[in-house]
C-alpha cells in the first residue's frame, strides 16, 4: 500500500502517537525544572550555601536521569540478525564464516553492527571471534578493541535462528502438525536453546520466520522479535530488553531520585506555604504542586522499581514472571536463576564501577543463557520417548552447550561449568554424573 493511502496514515498516526507519553514526561520534568531551580531556588531560598548545595545537586541528579531516559528510549532493541542470513552458510560457527561472507555487503555489515554496539562497550576486552573478520576479509578495516567480550559470538550466533531461504520453503510447503516439528527439530538441532512453548514444540516465530532463542518474545507493537525481551514500555516508547535493560533500571532508580530529592528539600517550603508562614507570591503555586508531584511519584516509581530489583535478583524478566519459561522437563521459573550476585552480574556486568553509569555492560550475547539445569549429551537424548525428568540439583549449576557464550559463562558459573576441552573429557565427565537426574534438548527424531 502506498505511504500516504489509508494504511500509511493510520500507521504514522499510530507512531506519533506513541510519542505522548513521552512527550508527557518531558513536559513533566521541564516544569519541574522552572519550578524548582527557578520559583524555589532563586526565588525562595534565601540561604546562599543551601541554595548552592541544592543547585548543585538537582543538576547532577538531573543529568543522570536525562542520560538514563536517553539511553533507555534510543537504544534499538536486540533482535537475531536477519540482513545477513540471506546469504549466509547452512551452519555458521564463529572463526569460520564459510564463502558466503566473503560478499563485502555482508562483512560490512556485521563490522557496522560491531562499530554500533563497541561504542556503548565499557569492558576493555579482545573480541576473539570478530578478530577473525579481517583476516577472511582483507579489505575489512581492524575493529577496534573497545568492545563487549562476546559480541563477536552474539553477532555469529544470532544468524543461525533465522531460516535460510530453503528451509522457509520447505517450511511453507509442510503441514502445521508433527512433519513441521520435526523439520524445525532438524534446524534447530545445533542451537543453544532449552525453552519450549507449553506444548513442548519449537518456539518458532511465524512473523519474523526464525526460531526462537531463549527468553526471546515477539513485540507486537515494535513487530519483531527482540531477545531477553521484559516488556514493551510506552512511558520511553520502546521495547526493554537485552540491550537497554541496564539503561532501563538506571532510569527508574534515578527518576526515583530526582523526585525523592524534590520532595525532600522542597518540604520546608511546602509547610511554610500551607501554614501562611510565607507571604503569597506566584511561587506558592509551583513549590505546592511540585511537592505532591514528586511525592506522587515517587511512591510510584519505589515500588515499580521495587519490583524490578526482585526480578533482576531472581534472573527472571516481567514476562516470565507471569508465565515461567517451559524447559524439556516443564515450566521452571527459577530455571536461569544463577544466585543474587551473579544475577545482578549478568545484567550490570562484572565492573562495578560502571553500574552506575547508563553504559552497556550487560554480561551474555542475548541469545543463550546459563541455567541452573544440569545438561546431558544430544547423542543420548535425540529419542522423542526419552523420559522428561526433574533437572535440579542443590549446589551445581552448568548452562547448556552454547559456546559463544564461554568467557562469560565461564565467569557467571564458575570453575564448574567450564566447557569441556574434548569428547574424551566429556564423556568422563558425564559418565561420573550418569546418576544424576537430567534436562534433555529435542533433537532430531
Amino acid at each position: 500500500m502506498a505511504p500516504w493511502g489509508p494504511g500509511g496514515i493510520r500507521t504514522g498516526l499510530r507512531r506519533v502517537l506513541y510519542w505522548v507519553p513521552v512527550l508527557f514526561i518531558t513536559l513533566i520534568v521541564a516544569w519541574s525544572y522552572y519550578a524548582y531551580v527557578i520559583q524555589l531556588c532563586v526565588e525562595s531560598i534565601e540561604n546562599l550555601g543551601e541554595k548552592v548545595v541544592c543547585l548543585l545537586t538537582y543538576h547532577v541528579i538531573l543529568v543522570m536521569f536525562a542520560w538514563a531516559y536517553w539511553s533507555t528510549i534510543f537504544t534499538s532493541p536486540m533482535t537475531p540478525l536477519k540482513e545477513v542470513t540471506e546469504n549466509r552458510a547452512p551452519s555458521v560457527m564463529p572463526g569460520s564464516l564459510g564463502p558466503s561472507f566473503s560478499k563485502p555487503n555482508s562483512i560490512n555489515f556485521i563490522y557496522n553492527l560491531y562499530l554500533m554496539y563497541a561504542r556503548r562497550s565499557v569492558t576493555h576486552r579482545n573480541p576473539a571471534h570478530l578478530l577473525n573478520l579481517p583476516r577472511l576479509c582483507p579489505n575489512t578495516p581492524q575493529p577496534p578493541r573497545r568492545c563487549p567480550t562476546n559480541l563477536g559470538s552474539c553477532v555469529l550466533l544470532a544468524l543461525q535462528f533465522h531460516l535460510s531461504h530453503a528451509d522457509r520453503e520447505l517450511l511453507e510447503r509442510e503441514d502445521r502438525g508433527l512433519s513441521m516439528q520435526e523439520l524445525l527439530r532438524r534446524i534447530a538441532k545445533d542451537l543453544p536453546i532449552c525453552t519450549r512453548t507449553p506444548s513442548g514444540a519449537i518456539r518458532y516465530c511465524d512473523r519474523c520466520q526464525l526460531v526462537k532463542p531463549d527468553r526471546c518474545h515477539h513485540c507486537s507493537v515494535c513487530d519483531k522479535c527482540v531477545l531477553k525481551m521484559d516488556h514493551h514500555c510506552p512511558w520511553v516508547n520502546n521495547c526493554v530488553g537485552f540491550s537497554n535493560y541496564k539503561f532501563f533500571l538506571l532510569f527508574l532508580a534515578y527518576s526515583l531520585l530526582y523526585c525523592v530529592f524534590i520532595t525532600a528539600t522542597d518540604m520546608q517550603y511546602f509547610i511554610k506555604f500551607w501554614t501562611n508562614s510565607l507571604p503569597e507570591s506566584q511561587a506558592k503555586f509551583h513549590i505546592m504542586f511540585l511537592f505532591f508531584t514528586a511525592a506522587m511519584f515517587s511512591v510510584s516509581l519505589s515500588s515499580l522499581l521495587g519490583y524490578h530489583c526482585w526480578l533482576v535478583c531472581r534472573n527472571r524478566s516481567t514476562l516470565e514472571a507471569f508465565r515461567p519459561p517451559v524447559f524439556q522437563h516443564g515450566p521452571n521459573k527459577n530455571g536461569f536463576s544463577l544466585g543474587v550476585r551473579k544475577n545482578i552480574c549478568q545484567v550490570f556486568g562484572d565492573e562495578r564501577r560502571y553500574w552506575p553509569l547508563p553504559i552497556f555492560s550487560s554480561l551474555g550475547d542475548g541469545c543463550s543463557f546459563p541455567t541452573c539445569l544440569v545438561t546431558q549429551d544430544p547423542e543420548l537424548s535425540s529419542s522423542p520417548a526419552a523420559p522428561h525428568q526433574p533437572s535440579m540439583r542443590p549446589g551445581r549449576t552448568r548452562p547448556l552447550p552454547a559456546k559463544p557464550l564461554r568467557e562469560s559463562q565461564a565467569w557467571l558459573l564458575g570453575g564448574e561449568s567450564a566447557w569441556e576441552a574434548g569428547e574424551g573429557q566429556r564423556g568422563s565427565r558425564e559418565r561420573g554424573e550418569a546418576n544424576l537426574p537430567t534436562v534433555v534438548t529435542e533433537d532430531e527424531a
